[in-house]
């Protein structure tokens, strides 16, 4: 684990809304005007550089352009370029870091969502979520340090699954795996007491256990068995704190306005950004809303406007929430997907209608708050938002920067597995001193 930590980093959080399914770069962020006199026309050799398809484009005979059908406009004090279905990200662009140079390893959606929550395409490393409850601890006693929700977006219903085990513990000490919350009945499952069963039982029932657990930990000395007795307390404690947390019969009318009229519906990505904000406000270490939708290989237009409709609002509005309660200052807010999508049209280009395939060689992240550099826009991407041409950004390279952003140094935050020391980048990763403040 690292060393030597200021008492500062006490207080530092993480939020991760992971858009899963990959968000087209050159629809939303990265502005390409050039790209409509090629429209139709063949993507050069030159630009694809024989770099691999997926097995969905692979065997098309041709690569047409398809240049984004949306307008773009400059927009705050930095000037960045945003599509017009950001109207809401345009009045917080001041605010954020946008990083046009990330690149990644994987070309498919499972592989490359694990890469970007482990630091491996192959299953079974812990998760950011859990290396940083494990470096970090909790500050809250009364809820987990690591929190997880999932929504579904409009922008494709056909999309790709989502594991628990992207918010696994992995090798680590499973007390250190996210906590789900569910959108429907208990937030967290047998959270409510059984039928004929009250606190006073259910202490009773968890003392007794624990006794028995802790002669077993006395006989094995299992790690497990320690975890196992923690959890059973934790979720005891969350009989009440999370009811707390959830209900949101206290938030003034004021909140619902900024965060759009879905922030009242349970489950919805706008409810999570609300409940991500109340969680930042009662010390949860790490939170990830994965937003499932961003999957477009067809009707990209139509698709991509409904999911935007899904996030933009809420997205900017949790900024704007946490920087006006004076939490933004110390709490990371990282948006983006697993990779990007290619200038050429999957399936049939006409007028109004296109699709894109996977592309790994380059997309769109921003960080807010926390360390990350506002109003920058950092990296650049060819004329065809094919290739980086400046300062690329790698998976593992943003996890050393998200790590020293929250305080660690991401060489000495290791866990002794099978006799090797192993890290969240592995043996990679730079710290992109550029994007800090």
């Amino acid at each position: 684990m690292a060393r030597g930590w200021s008492a500062e980093i006490e207080r530092w959080r993480g939020r991760d809304l992971f858009q899963s399914g990959a968000p087209s770069q050159m629809d939303l962020f990265d502005y390409k005007p050039g790209l409509e006199r090629f429209r139709g026309a063949e993507l050069p050799d030159s630009v694809r550089k024989g770099q691999r398809l997926t097995g969905m484009t692979a065997t098309q005979v041709s690569f047409p352009v398809a240049p984004s059908r949306f307008k773009f406009a400059r927009q705050g004090k930095s000037g960045a370029w945003l599509s017009e279905l950001l109207p809401h990200t345009a009045r917080v662009v001041d605010d954020v870091c946008i990083v046009r140079s990330m690149h990644t390893e994987a070309i498919n959606h499972d592989p490359a969502i694990t890469f970007f929550q482990t630091g491996a395409q192959l299953a079974g490393r812990p998760s950011i979520g859990a290396w940083l409850s494990y470096g970090l601890g909790s500050e809250n006693r009364d809820l987990p340090a690591f929190v997880v929700m999932v929504s579904q977006g409009t922008g494709n219903r056909g999309d790709q699954p989502l594991y628990d085990r992207l918010w696994a513990s992995g090798f680590l000490p499973t007390r250190y795996q996210g906590v789900k919350f569910r959108s429907v009945g208990d937030p967290v499952l047998h959270l409510t007491n059984p039928s004929g069963v009250d606190a006073s039982t259910r202490r009773r029932i968890l003392d007794d256990l624990a006794r028995l657990n802790e002669a077993k930990l006395a006989d094995y000395g299992d790690p497990e068995i320690s975890t196992r007795i923690a959890q059973y307390e934790l979720a005891y404690r969350m009989q009440s704190s999370v009811p707390e947390l959830i209900d949101l019969s206290k938030e003034p009318e004021s909140t619902f306005e900024l965060y759009g009229p879905e922030s009242r519906k349970p489950g919805s990505y706008a409810a999570n950004c609300l409940l991500a904000r109340r969680l930042a406000e009662r010390g949860v270490r790490f939170i990830q809303l994965f937003h499932r939708g961003w999957d477009q290989h067809t009707t990209l237009p139509k698709q991509i406007a409904n999911q935007c409709q899904d996030t933009d609002q809420a997205s900017a509005a949790l900024v704007v929430d946490l920087k006006q309660r004076g939490l933004l200052d110390d709490t990371l807010v990282v948006w983006g997907g697993e990779f990007g999508r290619t200038v050429y049209c999957q399936g049939k280009l006409t007028a109004d209608d296109y699709g894109r395939d996977h592309h790994p060689r380059c997309f769109t992240i921003w960080l807010a708050g926390g360390g990350a550099r506002a109003g920058t826009i950092h990296g650049e991407t060819d004329d065809h938002c094919y290739n980086i041409t400046r300062d690329p950004v790698h998976v593992h390279d943003l996890h050393a920067t998200i790590l020293h952003c929250l305080g660690i140094d991401h060489t000495r935050l290791t866990f002794k597995f099978q006799g090797r020391h192993f890290r969240l980048t592995d043996v990679q990763g730079n710290v992109v001193q550029s994007i800090l403040a």
